[in-house]
């Protein structure tokens, strides 16, 4: 059975987008899918390559269980777009860049992760970057319901 590959994308892949794969790296392990579901995350600007989530995406992860500190940062190829059949940008903004990047055949593997949420009514999960710790927090309560909902949309699409 093919594998399905996931990539979620944020600015600087040090907050959302590590978030959302630590979490949906978390839920696809509990329910026995990692040998079918691939996870990773870049970002869209190369301002932190190489550099671990941030210290308060870190803590406000392991506070709920999640360990993000293996990850490193990396910024998204035209590679990445054409290797991955979900890539899931944080925001409207990245989503763009996204799509600027690749024909418009390929488009419809780019799309907002919010899409997937079942609670929140929103669009984007927002940059806490420059915000306090509840920040953190908040995105982390959306990731977590956009991941159940991207993760019941693989179930049902491919398996």
């Amino acid at each position: 059975m093919k594998q399905i590959k996931v990539l979620f994308v944020c600015m600087g892949n040090i907050c959302r987008s590590p978030t959302a794969q630590g979490v949906f790296e978390h839920l696809v392990h509990s329910q026995g899918l990692s040998d079918r579901i691939l996870i990773d995350s870049a970002g869209t600007h190369a301002y932190h390559v190489g550099n671990p989530p941030d210290k308060r995406s870190q803590g406000a992860a392991k506070s709920r269980g999640l360990d993000l500190s293996g990850q490193r940062a990396r910024k998204v190829t035209l590679a990445d777009i054409e290797a991955f059949d979900y890539v899931l940008a944080m925001d409207r903004t990245n989503l763009d860049d996204l799509q600027d990047m690749v024909a418009a055949s390929q488009r419809e593997r780019v799309r907002l992760f919010m899409a997937f949420a079942e609670r929140w009514n929103v669009d984007e999960v927002p940059d806490p970057y420059y915000g306090g710790e509840s920040g953190f927090e908040r995105v982390l309560d959306m990731v977590e319901d956009a991941a159940a909902g991207l993760l019941e949309h693989i179930r049902r699409t491919h398996f």
